[in-house]
């Protein structure tokens, strides 16, 4: 029996990179999945619909700005009453928006903030009463070694990815009697649509800083999701896993 048959999965950033390799292995454990992104219509239907006919499972897109609470509201309601409940929430949509931070305008920081941070706060929300109800669930959030070491040119980032760990523990704290486990997976360097389209110098210097001298792959980091999703998981709560290679070591 697949470790997640029976549950339903609501990852968000998840038409594309880490998102949707995290919601085809979740998938491929059995559990059903909604997948929120701000994509094309067309591109969010064409990646839920992959997902399905692959792994065998129902598979949905729904448009969502994650960052906007009352469309978070909406949206998450109407996968709550479609589905008959959430059993695993997946944080994962982001951005970057880097410069050091003389040159960084009001807008990238608040945009970051928003997409990065604030969006997790309107999801769990959305979720709280729903897993209280349940009295179990997994919440997964994805920060990043930035927000643990910290990165020049990257203070909006870094200081969301941080947020999101202390937003990960608060939660775990307040959810644990209820049998929800709230943890974060912080990736590091990792193949994806962005460190593509890196210039070799630049992409030079990130592998200089990777013991295991090579970049992770998102199915890594789908695998840690899909691990702390399951019961094999059942009493880690809290906890921040660095897929990283070592940088933060």
């Amino acid at each position: 029996m697949a470790k997640l048959e029976g549950k339903v999965a609501l990852v968000t950033g998840a038409a594309r990179g880490i998102g949707f390799a995290i919601a085809d292995k979740l998938a491929q454990e059995g559990a059903s999945v909604v997948l929120f992104d701000l994509c094309a219509e067309e591109d969010g239907v064409a990646a839920a619909a992959k997902i399905a006919q692959e792994r065998g499972v129902t598979a949905k897109f729904q448009r969502c700005d994650v960052s906007n609470y009352e469309a978070v509201q909406t949206n998450v309601k109407a996968v709550i009453k479609e589905m008959g409940g959430v059993d695993i929430l997946v944080n994962n949509a982001g951005i970057c928006r880097d410069k050091v931070l003389l040159a960084m305008s009001e807008q990238d920081w608040d945009l970051v903030l928003n997409i990065n941070l604030k969006s997790m706060f309107n999801t769990i929300k959305a979720c709280y009463r729903n897993f209280m109800k349940k009295k179990a669930g997994k919440i997964i959030n994805i920060s990043s070694v930035s927000g643990l070491m910290g990165n020049a040119a990257q203070a909006n980032y870094t200081a969301a990815k941080g947020g999101v760990i202390a937003l990960t523990k608060t939660v775990a704290r307040e959810l644990a009697t209820r049998g929800v486990n709230c943890n974060a997976v912080a990736p590091g360097a990792i193949e994806t649509p962005m460190t593509a389209s890196m210039d070799q110098e630049a992409l030079k210097a990130l592998l200089a800083t990777v013991p295991m001298g090579h970049m992770g792959k998102a199915e890594d980091i789908a695998n840690c999701v899909a691990f702390l999703a399951s019961d094999d998981a059942k009493y880690i709560t809290g906890e921040v896993i660095r897929v990283d290679g070592g940088i933060a070591m």
